[in-house]
This record gives structure tokens, sequence and C-alpha cells, in this order.
């Protein structure tokens, strides 16, 4: 009781204040989302994530190398591919700029972690992510396209797969295909709660895969459910997935929790591109010190009970956590 008891006492000092920090960050719960198209010497702004890029291989591993410099260890590729179909052919060629990324990558930096996302809507001339049949997506014609694209990032040499279609079975569809191919270790991070969410915009642009008809809320969860997204999980768990992700971040910290709560497994969060641009448009114009909102950010979500974050932001935090 006051005045004995006096919580500011451990307030007064940085030193202090670190001593008895509850959350910390690290650069190793980092995941840098990037983008990879074909060519050479490509390095293109995206106007709606200022500081991202389009990068073609011979670049990408230069801006990786920066990267790690920085202290980041882990990233996620997301490819730009040359040609689009109704069946998202380029998503399972062996030669597309992610399989071949993560080749190239892996001859420069023995160390890094490549995670590669699986979904068709890069790559398909309607957006969706899946096979659209009479206007709808097929969601068990889908899960052969999506295990094929699994196998040959396999083969490429990925480290983590991490599907982010919302079909149902998916998990299960790849993880069977995977073990069929000789990559029974090779981790699954599913997108297990991925929200219909409005802050994919900026994305979207990047990635080329706004739907060319109609919206994914018939795939991707309703986001006022939050029950709905621990049967999600638990339903991936059971087909084989290793790490969970609820995504969006910032607007579902509360499934976060409950998701750590509930199964006590590795939880990922997707600090997704609309978070990200709005922190960077309010900096520009000087409305918030971007350093310290970047961080609380960042915290906010480890505090939830995020392990991993996927982030672009993972450089410039990896930084300042220097």
């Amino acid at each position: 009781m006051f005045p004995t008891d006096r919580p500011r006492r451990l307030r007064r000092t940085p030193a202090l204040r670190e001593m008895v920090r509850e959350t910390k960050l690290d650069p190793g719960d980092f995941i840098y989302p990037l983008f990879v198209r074909s060519g050479r010497g490509v390095k293109s702004e995206i106007s709606a994530m200022p500081g991202n890029y389009h990068f073609s291989v011979d670049r990408l591993v230069e801006e990786v190398g920066e990267a790690i410099e920085d202290g980041v260890r882990s990233v996620i590729l997301f490819g730009i591919p040359d040609h689009k179909d109704a069946v998202g052919t380029a998503a399972y060629d062996d030669g597309a700029p992610v399989q071949s990324a993560v080749r190239a990558l892996h001859e420069s930096y023995r160390d890094l972690t490549v995670v590669t996302d699986v979904c068709l809507c890069e790559y398909t001339d309607h957006g969706h992510c899946g096979v659209v049949r009479d206007g709808e997506v097929v969601n068990d014609d889908t899960l052969e396209l999506l295990a094929r694209t699994a196998v040959s990032q396999a083969r490429a040499g990925a480290n983590v797969i991490a599907p982010s279609d919302m079909m149902d079975g998916r998990v299960g569809a790849i993880r069977q295909a995977l073990d069929e191919a000789g990559f029974e270790s090779l981790p699954i991070l599913s997108y297990a709660a991925k929200y219909a969410s409005s802050f994919y915009g900026p994305f979207r642009e990047a990635a080329g895969s706004a739907p060319q008809f109609g919206d994914r809320k018939a795939y991707q969860m309703d986001p006022a459910n939050s029950d709905e997204a621990l049967r999600e999980v638990g339903l991936d768990l059971e087909e084989g997935a290793d790490i969970v992700m609820v995504k969006p971040a910032l607007s579902y910290l509360d499934v976060i929790r409950r998701v750590k709560d509930a199964f006590g497994v590795p939880v990922a969060a997707y600090n997704v591109s609309g978070e990200f641009s709005m922190v960077a448009a309010a900096a520009a114009n000087g409305w918030i010190d971007r350093e310290r909102i970047v961080l609380e950010i960042l915290t906010s979500i480890k505090r939830a009970g995020a392990d991993v974050i996927l982030t672009y932001h993972a450089r410039e935090a990896a930084r300042l956590l220097r």
C-alpha cells in the first residue's frame, strides 16, 4: 500500500526499466517479406509501401546481404511471375523467380532461413487463391496445385513452407506431398487464421494479386470471429502445421493471445502491408515518431503471444535493437 508500494521505483532509469522488462524483442523474432521477379538489375520501389521494392534475383541477394548485416536472419519470398493463367502455372515452375531466388540465397548465405509463401493469387489471371469454376473458387482441385507448388519450392531449398491460401485441407495435402517427396523434415508455417482484411491493399499492389471479380470473403475469415480462429488453428495443427499464423496482427492481438493460450505452439503474426504503410505515411508527415512507433507496435505483437513476426519493418527494427 502507498507509500510503501511505489511501482515508479523500477522506472527511474533506463537500466532499471530494461532489467524488469517483461517482453523483449530480438531480431531473431522477425521474418522480412520480399518480392522477387525475373530479370537482372531490377530494384523498383512499390509506391504504396515506401522503402519496399520488386527485386530481380541478383538485387534480392544484395538486399538480403544488407539485411543480414542489420541482424535479420529470416526472409519470406513472394513471386511476381512473367505470365499468369487460370491455374497459376508459374507458381510450380521450378525456374520461377521464387525458386530461383531460394537457390541463389542459399548459395550466398548458408545460415539464412528462407520461407516461401504458397498461394496461387499472384500467379492466376483472375487473382483468386485457387482454381475458379463457374465463378467459384474450387477448394479440392486447388489442393493439388498448392501441393505441387510446395514440393517445387522444397526442391529449390526452402527452409519453411508457408501456405497462405485458406483452402480447407491444404496443410494436410501439402504435408502428404512433402513427405512423399522426401521432405518429411521440412516445417510448415500455416496462415491458419487469415482474415478477410482491409489492411492488405498495399500488398495487392505489390504482388499484383487483386481479385478480378468478387472478393475473398468466401475463404478468408470474417473479422468478427475469434472462436472460428481457434477451430481453424486446431484443424491445421491436426493436419501437420508446425507453426500457426494470425494475419493481420494489430487488429487481431486478442486472437494471437487466444491462440497462444489455447494451443501453446509457436505462433506467428503478420504485421501486414496496410499496417506498415499507415506508419510510413504518418511518419512522412511528421505526425509520429517513427522509430518509437515501430518498436511499440512490434512489442505489442510479441506481448500478445507471437513468437515470430513477419514485418516490413524487419531491417529497421533490427537496427534499432542493436
